[in-house]
């Protein structure tokens, strides 16, 4: 009819959005959704289109608002509920972003495909509990996918439940021929303490070993798993052979170089002090738990972490992210500084710390950072762990590490450059922030754990906590090589197990021994620095 308004139709309107949302053309695409919405204000789709750009544009509560409306029309929409978890993290709001994604996976079954993105979306921002929850509800829909499977044990060990974990990654193991890319062997390795060869996974292991489809990275991680169990059994001899063979294909895969390692190490000691810091935060005292990988440091955050009013983040990449940020690498100024502070902050609080005061980043390598820390919060705490450097050395080298920043530990020559280069660094951070830092020896706390922590609560200035509420906390989740270690009741038995392998490791010996703390003395070159 001539006198009728004539109106676009949805789908017009959505494929000019998208075509202008393709130029980066937010602007012209947000003026142009406004219009459509004037004819269509119900549609679903142009109003996640302007969630989306209001997301892109900062308008962060206008995009929360919208998503979550859109989810409460459709709580079976995935896609929306991606997008509102997405923004949730980005806010370092990471429960309520797990609260969204366990609710949308409640209301609707998304398959297999959508629950392993929601599993590593939630993995991925240290939410392994909420992440478990998801791949468990997609095994009782899909209970043959080895993939959800091999999820579920890596997550499960991380939260400490090992029996269960066991059946997950046997399950993939036997149900998938590239289970053992997935380095399922040495999850079922770093679980356990055997008791003796008959146990069935020495046999799964060599079967596995037999297979010439394997990648060199899934064969040394294979390699890592058999050393460890013949390790526990005390057949060191061979426990040192596949490590050597696990440490040669590891070493050659590397990016890790000395010299990068070796130069960025002498900028760091070259640098002038950091003349402006950041303003203090009220009611946040954050504690860098830092030293050697393998020197303790996952043991002192979970000791530490039992008081209720402390939280421990584990290893967190987030430091030394912010540490290659031009703005903070050369004469930083004080708003740089503060941006920084604040929103390394908001990721230790998060949204699930009520009552909480101290924050625990036990990233060992923050070594190399700390000027940085105590411009960014004056108020930090550092505790530097120590070990004797032979049994540093030798567990450093009998480990699997997922991240390059540890590729230096195949190599014996690499390991003690970072040892010494540890050293060094901390001796200029004493020297100019002796207050703020505090040792603690491995060895020392292995054999008086509750003395050795009893003295670092103090000087954290931890008030007392009744005994029935520390044994009442859970456990936190443990993503570190330690995960099984740091479980058990505290042991001493790795104190001096560099013996075990001196006849078959000379390498060893040229660690110096005779300092409780082990400074590392100077160790041959074998040829293969990078």
């Amino acid at each position: 009819m001539s006198g009728q308004p004539v109106t676009t139709s949805e789908q017009a309107w959505l494929a000019q959005a998208r075509a202008l949302l393709l130029r980066s053309a937010q602007a012209d695409a947000e003026a142009l959704v406004a219009r459509a919405l004037l004819e269509h204000p119900r549609s679903f789709e142009l109003r996640r289109i302007r969630a989306g750009i209001c997301r892109q544009t900062g308008c962060t509560a206008a995009a929360e608002s919208l998503l979550t409306e859109l989810l409460a029309e459709r709580p079976d929409d995935a896609g929306t509920a991606f997008a509102l978890a997405g923004l949730l993290i980005d806010q370092c709001r990471s429960s309520a972003a797990a609260a969204v994604m366990r609710a949308s996976f409640e209301h609707a079954r998304h398959g297999t495909e959508l629950a392993i993105q929601a599993i590593e979306l939630l993995d991925g921002c240290h939410r392994p509990q909420d992440a478990a929850a998801i791949a468990e509800a997609a095994i009782a829909t899909d209970p043959d996918d080895p993939r959800l499977h091999a999820y579920a044990g890596m997550l499960e060990i991380q939260l400490g439940d090992f029996e269960r974990a066991r059946v997950h990654l046997l399950h993939a193991l036997e149900h998938a021929p590239q289970a053992c890319e997935w380095h399922v062997p040495y999850g079922l390795a770093s679980m356990q303490r055997y008791d003796g060869p008959e146990h069935p996974d020495f046999a799964r292991f060599r079967a596995c070993l037999l297979r010439r489809d394997l990648s060199d990275k899934a064969r040394s991680s294979l390699l890592f798993a058999l050393a460890k169990a013949h390790d526990d059994i005390g057949d060191f001899v061979l426990a040192a052979e596949y490590s050597r063979q696990a440490n040669a294909l590891a070493h050659a895969l590397t990016q890790w170089s000395s010299k990068h390692w070796r130069r960025a190490v002498d900028a760091r000691l070259q640098a002038g002090t950091i003349a402006c810091a950041a303003a203090a935060q009220p009611d946040f005292t954050p504690v860098f738990v830092l030293g050697m990988p393998r020197s303790g440091t996952t043991l002192v955050a979970e000791l530490l972490a039992r008081h209720p009013q402390v939280c421990n983040r584990g290893e967190t990449p987030w430091l030394a992210a912010l540490a290659q940020r031009a703005e903070l690498v050369v004469n930083p100024d004080q708003p740089a500084i503060q941006r920084a502070a604040d929103a390394y902050a908001a990721r230790l609080r998060q949204d699930d710390t009520r009552g909480m005061r101290w924050f625990i980043d036990k990233q060992p390598l923050n070594f190399r950072y700390v000027d940085l820390i105590l411009a960014l919060f004056p108020s930090a705490r550092i505790v530097y762990c120590r070990r004797n450097a032979r049994d540093n050395a030798l567990s450093l080298w009998m480990q699997s590490f997922a991240e390059e920043v540890q590729g230096f530990a195949y190599d014996f020559a690499d390991i003690a450059r970072v040892m010494r280069d540890c050293e060094r660094l901390m001796a200029h951070w004493r020297k100019r922030y002796a207050d703020s830092i505090h040792e603690v020896c491995y060895e020392q706390l292995t054999a008086a754990p509750e003395a050795v922590i009893a003295g670092l609560a103090t000087w954290l200035q931890l008030p007392a906590a009744e005994a029935d509420t520390v044994a009442a906390r859970p456990a936190a989740s443990i993503n570190t090589a330690s995960v099984w270690q740091a479980r058990q009741p505290v042991y001493a038995r790795s104190t001096g197990r560099w013996r075990n392998y001196a006849a078959c490791l000379p390498e060893l010996l040229d660690f110096r021994a005779d300092d409780p703390a082990g400074r590392p003395g100077q160790l041959r070159s074998n040829g293969n620095s990078r």
